[in-house]
């Protein structure tokens, strides 16, 4: 499914689910488990061993998800020039990298201009946020990280609310998303929602291998709190 920031920015603050924590042999039946409790993002980490740590999953993974998801495709890669059009090709509807992968992020966002993709750049925890300022003009979205990547069971790095206004403030009235990821559970995922940010992307929070479904709704209304309250 494709998507606008137009659209996204619209909605309020939404779930992107991440995939890499439900059960991979049983995907089919964990993606229904999103669709039971009305979550359309699925967010897909890739990860190449370089930049990070760790290796997950390429193309193909991306490919095989419904297209009645949203995939939200978040490359934590080195070098990322030569390999975005393969996950344009396998139907990503957001499309992010990081600004610390590359000298030339302009490059990358320039190559996917007319792509049908939410272009986004994520930022680490403790890259400067003024980095993106040069890029504002070329991108759609805006990825804070609140933890450091490739590291799992790492909890929300406090100094992200700030590093969240900050990115606010550089975006202005610009129709850039902004979205935040990492350490996002139940017991802070209503408190990131009040922050202004327009995408919050959670994983192990909903699949805990125990009630999947149940976790995405809970965590989709503790969310609709915060809305509720902003807008009051």
């Amino acid at each position: 499914m494709n998507v606008t920031a137009k659209e996204l920015i619209a909605r309020g603050p939404s779930l992107s689910v991440g995939i890499l924590t439900a059960d991979l042999l049983r995907l089919g039946e964990e993606l229904e488990a999103l669709d039971n409790a009305g979550v359309t993002i699925a967010h897909v980490d890739v990860m190449d061993g370089v930049f990070c740590p760790r290796m997950t999953v390429g193309p193909p993974i991306v490919k095989a998800l419904p297209s009645r998801l949203v995939k939200d495709v978040h490359l934590m890669i080195d070098e990322p020039l030569e390999k975005v059009r393969t996950y344009v090709d396998a139907g990503a509807g957001i499309l992010t990298f990081h600004v610390e992968s590359t000298i030339h992020p302009h490059r990358v966002l320039q190559s996917l201009a007319g792509a049908g993709v939410v272009r986004g750049v994520a930022l680490n925890p403790g890259t400067p946020v003024s980095a993106i300022e040069p890029l504002l003009d070329d991108l759609e979205l805006v990825l804070v990280l609140a933890v450091n990547p490739g590291w799992g069971g790492q909890l929300f790095i406090p100094s992200t609310e700030g590093r969240i206004a900050e990115v606010r403030s550089l975006v202005g009235d610009r129709e850039i998303v902004v979205a935040v990821d990492g350490g996002i559970a139940k017991a802070n995922v209503e408190r990131v929602a009040s922050l202004g940010v327009d995408l919050i992307v959670t994983g192990s929070a909903v699949y805990d291998g125990n009630a999947p479904a149940e976790n995405a709704r809970e965590m989709l209304e503790m969310v609709g709190r915060a809305r509720a309250g902003a807008s009051a």
